[in-house]
């Protein structure tokens, strides 16, 4: 079971309240006004618009308990800064691929872990992914055209999208092979990456570069790459200590040395 439902809210041109000064409740109406939110500082004017949503950021533990009471009574769901048990909802770290938004929450148990774990996401994600959702998006009738058949158009899209396909959405240029895919030119091909290496150890690889490796159906290597960078692929990829393989559907990792 999971203690909390997370939701994504639209609140373009909508009321939100937001109550308190200083440093958390100027965080929360930068936040409210990112998504096109209009803040009210007060309560009275906030109910009188209908807003539905309060952000209570004040520092007096008494006088924060009488306005999330005040705001619920008006029917409003509160988040109250640094208080999880008077919360109705609490604020995730935000990492944006618009409009693809991944929301990274702990229930209120720590903002600092929270905000860690979306920038080790922020180094792994291209900003590419979010033109890549944009891309299929637009492209939603020429899908279905394609696959009439909604189970075959899912199958489709799953396999496109399969880490090394030629939808891989942690590839920079999968937003810009969408039509192709559409028009079946590429529906077989695979996908090559040159990694240049840096040393002999695995740890000096780059989170891309290591998440590649490890995807690879085939490496194609330098003979003079260490067995401990080799080890980062799969058990199963085929490897080839030669500058030249077959031709591979799948994705290709060639290594080379400095």
């Amino acid at each position: 079971m999971i203690e909390t439902l997370p939701l994504f809210h639209r609140i373009a041109d909508r009321p939100v309240v937001v109550l308190g000064e200083g440093e958390a409740a100027e965080a929360k109406r930068r936040l409210v006004e990112r998504a096109g939110g209009v803040v009210f500082p007060g309560l009275d004017e906030g109910v009188a618009r209908g807003a539905r949503l309060a952000f209570i950021a004040l520092e007096d533990d008494a006088l924060a308990e009488i306005e999330v009471g005040r705001a619920r009574a008006a029917g409003m769901l509160v988040n109250a800064t640094d208080r999880p048990a008077l919360c109705d909802f609490t604020v995730p770290s935000i990492l944006d691929r618009s409009p693809v938004l991944i929301a990274v929450g702990t229930g209120g148990a720590s903002a600092g872990l929270a905000k860690q774990l979306r920038l080790r996401l922020e180094a792994l994600l291209p900003q590419s992914l979010g033109a890549l959702a944009a891309t299929l998006y637009r492209a939603r009738r020429r899908l279905r055209e394609r696959f009439p058949e909604a189970g075959e158009r899912r199958r489709a899209l799953d396999a496109a999208l399969t880490a090394g396909s030629v939808l891989d959405p942690l590839s920079d240029e999968s937003a810009a092979r969408v039509d192709a895919w559409l028009d079946g030119a590429v529906a077989g091909e695979g996908q090559q990456v040159e990694i240049t290496l840096r040393s002999d150890d695995p740890d000096d690889l780059t989170l891309r570069e290591a998440r590649l490796l490890g995807a690879a159906d085939v490496v194609i290597h330098d003979p003079r790459v260490a067995e401990a960078i080799l080890n980062r692929a799969r058990a199963d990829a085929e490897r080839h200590a030669s500058p030249y393989a077959p031709p591979y559907d799948g994705l290709t990792v060639v290594l080379k040395r400095d």
